[in-house]
């Protein structure tokens, strides 16, 4: 069976959901030799997981309340979007898929406490979730204890490979240096000063910046961290001026943003001139949202995805989108990613012709979605998602206006060599 996916044309209406004007992913296989037959469960689910023969349950992990649900919310939506667009062209193994959704409420052990629940109780089939490191590092050995698979969608900062987690947003190689290098050449950066919440994402992120930055001959001038809902920046912000540095490399998280990008308006630092440039590989336009357009005019983001792409595909995910949401909603980075998640796990479900996880684990390479809103993805070996990184401006309507992208498709390397 070939393993690609792709989008297709409209489909019914299902619970409210309007798709009759937007276009779903499906697999190219079902339209050369058309849907599945649903198997018998005993023969699909060798396991003991929640599949029937008319359904398959899976899990919705992310924290809707506390700190860090200004930059969940989105994942939570985009999954659901994608659980009901599958429904509605059939399923998987001819199965509906339901979903059972627990608060990580931005704390690592409740995180760790509802992955067990998860996986042993609800014995979903798959749970798509988390948002910080700090999280997925909390439930990792749930999930490996347990034999789950964790389809998580965040930038983060490389370093990990784990048979029980499909990575479906970047790795410090494709994000991380890939925007440095962009600043540092298109920028004529010479010095940074390295920001971040304080937990293992910005720290190993930036650990991993500094090395870089210093390997091109550049030169870090501060490095601070802050708790995440940490909202008094201004004797950082005071650091900086008098440092003046080329770049400003933020990775603060979560509503902390809100805070932030405010203070440094009000002390006068006008990111739309030559310098300092602002370069964040942590908000979104999910984060914009609270932080508000013109609070962060004028910065940089290197990611791979934003609301703005201009294709075909992208354009139809998004009006889905917001027809399901609302049409004052908006599309970040890890939403995007998110909404990849469940397209990923049916391939490989589809794929193997089981929801055994041992079988959709070894299926899960070479999945390829050949219009994904982001463009064409593929998992590689290390389960990382090879993509392209782009460059992002941020203008005063809360979106970014893309100013570069790499010409070709990055390989996930999560173990740089000289970087760990």
């Amino acid at each position: 069976m070939n393993n690609k996916s792709e989008l297709k044309g409209p489909t019914a209406s299902r619970r409210g959901l309007i798709l009759g004007t937007a276009t779903a992913f499906a697999l190219s296989a079902f339209s050369q030799i058309g849907f599945p037959s649903a198997a018998h469960a005993d023969d699909v689910n060798t396991t003991g997981l929640a599949v029937t023969e008319d359904t398959v349950k899976v899990g919705i992990l992310h924290s809707v309340t506390g700190t860090m649900a200004i930059s969940e919310t989105g994942s939570v939506q985009a999954e659901k979007l994608a659980i009901e667009q599958i429904n509605a062209m059939g399923g998987v193994l001819g199965r509906q898929i339901e979903y059972t959704q627990e608060d990580g409420a931005s704390d690592w052990p409740t995180f760790a406490e509802k992955a067990k629940k998860l996986l042993v109780n609800d014995k979903v089939a798959a749970v798509f979730g988390c948002w910080t490191s700090a999280s997925r590092k909390a439930v990792l050995p749930v999930f490996e204890q347990y034999n789950g698979m964790l389809y998580y969608p965040t930038f983060y900062e490389g370093l990990e490979q784990s048979p029980n987690v499909i990575y479906t947003g970047q790795e410090a190689t494709q994000q991380i240096i890939a925007g440095i290098d962009w600043v540092a050449k298109e920028k004529g950066a010479k010095s940074f000063y390295l920001l971040g919440s304080d937990y293992i994402w910005p720290r190993t992120s930036n650990k991993i910046a500094r090395k870089h930055i210093e390997k091109l001959g550049l030169k870090v001038v501060g490095e601070e961290y802050y708790p995440l809902g940490h909202t008094q920046f201004n004797s950082v912000i005071n650091k900086i001026k008098l440092k003046k540095p080329d770049v400003i490399y933020a990775i603060v998280v979560g509503g902390s943003n809100v805070a932030f990008y405010k203070q440094l308006k009000a002390a006068g630092i006008d990111m739309t001139k030559e310098k300092p440039v602002l370069l964040t590989i942590s908000v979104t336009e999910d984060e914009i949202r609270g932080i508000g357009g013109e609070n962060i005019t004028g910065a940089y983001a290197a990611m791979k995805y934003f609301q703005s792409l201009d294709n075909p595909n992208n354009e139809a995910f998004v009006k889905a989108f917001k027809e399901r949401w609302g049409d004052d909603i908006v599309i970040g980075d890890v939403t995007q990613a998110a909404y990849l998640g469940p397209w990923l796990w049916k391939a490989a479900v589809e794929k193997a012709g089981s929801f055994d996880i041992d079988k959709v684990r070894l299926a899960s390479p070479g999945i390829e979605l050949t219009t994904a809103p982001e463009g064409y993805v593929r998992v590689h070996e290390n389960h990382h998602l090879w993509s392209k990184t782009r460059v992002g401006l941020a203008k005063p309507d809360g979106q970014y206006e893309l100013v570069y992208e790499t010409a070709d498709l990055m390989e996930p390397d999560p173990f740089p060599e000289g970087y760990q």
